[in-house]
């Protein structure tokens, strides 16, 4: 199957570089998103998400000719659905954004079409959600049009190179279908294309994370027990990690993102009876922001009103500007709930930040006067910081590495006392 043009639906982290591959490949591409304000950034060449070379990609996907960004869906002949799948305040699936998609494209569906839904959605969300929705016009999915599902599986920080080469699965209605989204992504995959059927490569992307999720509630439950016992539990996970059959994850303040902090409770969801494993890992990475908290409290005493706290690192991960579902990001509520004044410093801090947060422009002003420094993501950026030049700012020279990441001695030197997550004594 032969494609001109398609439809990319949803501007984010992976619609908009999807959009741009495509468009550098040869295909006409009508990149749209329903915010104003991300149009208007694209057409005028910049960006609203920081990604390592997608600002070099998009740009050469708008010179080209082949990359039109637009509010609105157009008729093409394969659209591609990107947009987010958040949950609700009962961590129910919200597919409102996936429905509103699906019937953005019913106007412009012909026979012949093909869809793709990529957004990380719960199992039969293909088949029970998109597809009756994209039938209303009287076209019947596998029979008149393609439809099927491919899940992104690529790391921030490395999507560009990911988007080629990992392994791309694609579920179809129907082998046919399945077949169509092999043909439309060959176009620039390198990895293998495995062709399954929607529900499974449903499956799959949420086994995935799911998994990593159940790995770090381990690791984060060690961390919790070493501070019990009073030892160190990066030592303890180096140590281990030497048995030829373990690989304990790294603790931390605890899970976020849009993927892995997400996708373990549409299975919760889909089927409460039989994911109680699941469940329990969610709860316990959900609940670890609190017990960075309570780490605070045990360093400045349990009345934190008035604290005057910085954090260092707001987004979910290091080296990326995503702050959705940050856990750094509920650590600092947790403070402020709390009474205490914090100032931040994030080094990817974009325009989409939260603006109710009391952000620095260097770590130096996020540090002065406080009682206690946290670091809460390990950017590359925060090995290079030199303790002298925090030191002279701060009213009590006191550091919580939640991550690991900081040169134990040379904060010592410089006149530190240095707590770390998972350390039952300061160091």
């Amino acid at each position: 199957m032969r494609f001109n043009k398609i439809c990319v639906l949803g501007l984010g982290y992976i619609g908009l570089p999807t959009a741009s591959t495509f468009a550098t490949h040869g295909l006409k591409v009508i990149g749209v998103d329903t915010n104003p304000n991300i149009v208007q950034t694209l057409r005028n060449g910049q960006l609203h998400l920081h990604e390592p070379g997608l600002r070099t990609l998009v740009q050469a996907a708008l010179r080209s000719g082949n990359l039109e960004i637009s509010q609105e869906a157009q008729p093409a002949d394969a659209f591609i659905i990107a947009v987010p799948t958040p949950f609700k305040d009962n961590k129910d699936a919200d597919l409102d954004y996936v429905k509103a998609a699906a019937e953005a494209i019913t106007p412009h569906l012909e026979r012949g079409n093909l869809v793709i839904l990529e957004s990380t959605s719960p199992p039969r969300t293909t088949t029970d959600i998109v597809a009756p929705i994209l039938e209303k016009q009287g076209l019947k999915a596998g029979i008149d049009f393609h439809l099927a599902y491919s899940p992104e599986r690529v790391l921030p920080g490395q999507i560009l190179r990911e988007l080629i080469e990992n392994a791309r699965v694609i579920g179809g209605v129907n082998h046919d279908s399945a077949e169509a989204g092999h043909d439309l992504y060959s176009v620039f995959v390198r990895g293998d294309i495995i062709l399954t059927d929607s529900t499974t490569a449903e499956m799959v992307k949420l086994m995935e994370n799911t998994y990593r999720d159940i790995n770090i509630a381990a690791a984060n439950e060690f961390s919790r027990l070493a501070e019990h016992f009073g030892i160190d539990i990066w030592e303890a996970v180096q140590i281990a990690n030497r048995h030829p059959r373990v690989n304990i994850l790294n603790p931390g303040p605890g899970v976020g993102g849009h993927c892995i902090s997400v996708d373990p409770w549409f299975l919760v969801g889909a089927a409460p009876d039989l994911t109680p494993l699941i469940h329990t890992a969610r709860n316990v990475n959900d609940s670890q922001p609190v017990f960075v908290l309570n780490r605070v409290k045990n360093i400045l005493g349990e009345d934190l009103k008035n604290k005057k706290i910085g954090v260092l690192g707001l987004s979910y991960k290091p080296d990326v500007d995503d702050m959705r579902e940050s856990p750094a990001i509920e650590v600092l509520r947790l403070l402020e709930s709390c009474g205490a004044q914090v100032s931040a410093f994030e080094p990817y801090k974009n325009k989409f930040a939260p603006q109710d947060i009391n952000f620095s422009e260097t770590p130096a002003i996020a540090a002065a006067d406080t009682e206690l420094l946290i670091l809460l993501v390990a950017h590359s950026d925060f090995r290079e910081l030199d303790p002298r030049d925090l030191q002279s700012v701060m009213a009590n020279t006191a550091i919580l590495d939640t991550v690991n990441l900081l040169d134990s001695a040379a904060w010592h030197n410089a006149g530190f006392t240095i707590y770390k997550l998972g350390v039952g004594k300061s160091l």
